[in-house]
This record gives C-alpha cells, sequence and structure tokens, in this order.
C-alpha cells in the first residue's frame, strides 16, 4: 500500500500543468486535496503517527535509557507507522460521515460532532490503537483486552481535554477537506503522550 501511494504521490507531483515550479505546486496540492484526498489523509496520518513516536523515544533516551540503550527501537517505529496508516482512512471516512449528516456550522451542530467525536469515535480509536498494535507485537488478544482496559481510562481522560477544544476549531473553521490533516498534526503532538502510556506507563 506504501509502494502504491509514493507511486500516485509521484504521478500527481510530476504531471499535469507544466507553467513552472509554482504551477506544479499548486496542481499537486489540488490533487492531494482532491482526486487523491484518501491517500493523503493515509499517508499522513502514518508519517505523523511516526513522527510521535519519534519524538517520544527521543525524550525517553535523553532522560530514562540506559547507556547502552539504542536510540530508537525501529521496530515499534515501524509498528506506531502501520497503526497511523490503518487509522488514516478511518478518519477520512468518519469526517465525511460526520459532514454529510451535519453539514452546517453552526453551534448546535459543532457541539453534535464533538459529542460524537467522543463518545462514538474516541473510544473506537483507542481500541484500534492499542488492539492493532498489540496484534503487530503478536501479543495474544486476552493480554491486548488487559492493557487496553487498564489503560483506557487515562486515555480517554486525556481525549476529553485535548480533543474538544481541538475539534471545536476543526468543525467551525477548517474546510471539510482539511479536517484530516488538520487533526493528524495535532495527532503527532498527541502521539507522544499516546505512545509514552502504551511503551512506558
Amino acid at each position: 500500500m506504501l509502494r502504491r501511494s509514493l507511486v500516485i504521490l509521484r504521478q500527481f507531483s510530476t504531471s499535469g500543468p507544466k507553467s513552472g515550479p509554482a504551477g506544479r505546486f499548486q496542481y499537486t496540492i489540488r490533487a492531494a486535496f482532491g482526486k487523491y484526498l484518501l491517500v493523503t489523509n493515509t499517508v499522513s496520518s502514518g508519517v505523523l503517527m511516526l513522527l510521535g513516536d519519534i519524538v517520544e523515544q527521543e525524550f525517553h533516551h535523553d532522560f530514562k535509557a540506559r547507556e547502552d540503550e539504542p536510540r530508537y527501537d525501529y521496530g515499534r517505529l515501524g509498528r506506531m507507522f502501520l497503526v497511523g496508516l490503518g487509522m488514516g482512512p478511518v478518519h477520512h471516512y468518519y469526517y465525511g460521515l460526520i459532514n454529510k449528516l451535519w453539514p452546517l456550522r453552526d453551534m448546535v451542530t459543532v457541539s453534535k460532532k464533538i459529542l460524537a467525536d467522543q463518545i462514538v469515535m474516541s473510544p473506537i480509536c483507542i481500541a484500534q490503537f492499542f488492539y492493532t498494535l498489540g496484534l503487530l507485537e503478536q501479543k495474544p488478544v486476552k493480554r491486548i483486552s488487559e492493557e487496553f482496559l487498564g489503560k483506557f481510562g487515562a486515555v480517554y481522560t486525556m481525549d476529553w481535554c485535548v480533543w474538544p477544544p481541538t475539534q471545536f476549531i476543526n468543525f467551525y473553521l477548517i474546510p471539510c477537506r482539511y479536517q484530516v490533516i488538520y487533526i493528524n498534526f495535532v495527532t503527532m503532538l498527541y502521539n507522544v503522550f499516546l505512545s509514552y502510556i502504551k511503551h512506558e506507563y
């Protein structure tokens, strides 16, 4: 899937209007947030999940690591990247659905979206994170479930602190096609916390 995504990225970054670098850049941006929006949302989700884990591993290395401990756990980075790729399509279709169900940008509609995000989507994403990572780590489902139940409270509490104000900006101000990429950038910072809870809590 990653190879296919890179091929598509190369195609729309080197094709289209040939009016110089500025024209190609504008074409690339239009294609990334138009025809290839699913690819953009998927790849950006994987890459930004990866970057969040790199930051957390940097903190760990600077403050907690043993002298003989490698700076990066590359297997863990790869797993975090794959989890992010898996979350990309979920977010893409979810935001498309709620924007069709509730297309307005008034306070009542934004409040409905925030509540749906916190009550429905947030638990789904937390479960997806722990179960996908656990399966990639080849843990038995029973052990994954124990970890999920043991850490869910801490993650869900932080979700209520971070996401309602973040999603208010998203649903009230950000155009629909940019909502997932906006969330992915915020998630990159949030993933520092999430990675810490997963690997060190």
